[in-house]
């Protein structure tokens, strides 16, 4: 099956949605067979995304910078956690593990890496399928934004067309899914 770099707060939100959210990607990626590729951390979303996997008997890798595992962050009931030396190595490490990217709500860390591996992909240095899980209609803001940016003429359709977006766990993963099926 494949591995799914999922990239989400380290914070839960205020919405229990969001939570919830977490906690129904984590078991369908189990139950899917797939495994979860994250940040490696025990708090927060990234938290309840991982033991959700875990406890829906599923593996779990967390990336993590040695920085943060010693600022206590680090999720230690893992099936493995990679400690990097840095961000860059830890979002290029993450990278190399997953078939596939999607993003959760969370913060400006969040809201990079999504970017990151978009670019990345953009610029043909993969060809991995990303999509956003649109909770409680968070990502729709940011989603008008980047059709308004292929209006203005920065954007291209077809490098917009590349984000996927679903509002449920399972529709996002049908999609990457297929996606990854070819």
């Amino acid at each position: 099956m494949a591995r799914f770099c999922v990239y989400l707060g380290s914070r839960s939100g205020n919405h229990p949605e969001f939570r919830q959210a977490a906690i129904a990607l984590g078991s369908a990626l189990a139950k899917r067979g797939h495994t979860l590729v994250y940040g490696g951390a025990r708090v927060g979303l990234m938290g309840e995304l991982a033991n959700a996997v875990l406890d829906t008997g599923g593996e779990a890798i967390g990336v993590m910078p040695d920085h943060l595992v010693e600022r206590e962050q680090a999720h230690f009931g893992l099936s493995e956690l990679i400690r990097v030396h840095d961000m860059h190595e830890r979002k290029a490490t993450m990278a190399a593990n997953a078939d596939a990217f999607m993003a959760l709500p969370g913060g400006i860390g969040t809201l990079e890496e999504l970017f990151e591996i978009w670019t990345w992909g953009y610029l043909g240095l993969h060809e991995k399928p990303l999509g956003v899980l649109n909770v409680q209609d968070f990502y729709s803001p940011l989603l008008t934004f980047l059709d308004s940016t292929v209006g203005h003429g920065f954007l291209n359709a077809p490098t917009r067309d590349m984000l996927l977006d679903a509002t449920t766990p399972d529709t996002l993963l049908d999609a990457l899914e297929a996606q990854l099926q070819g």
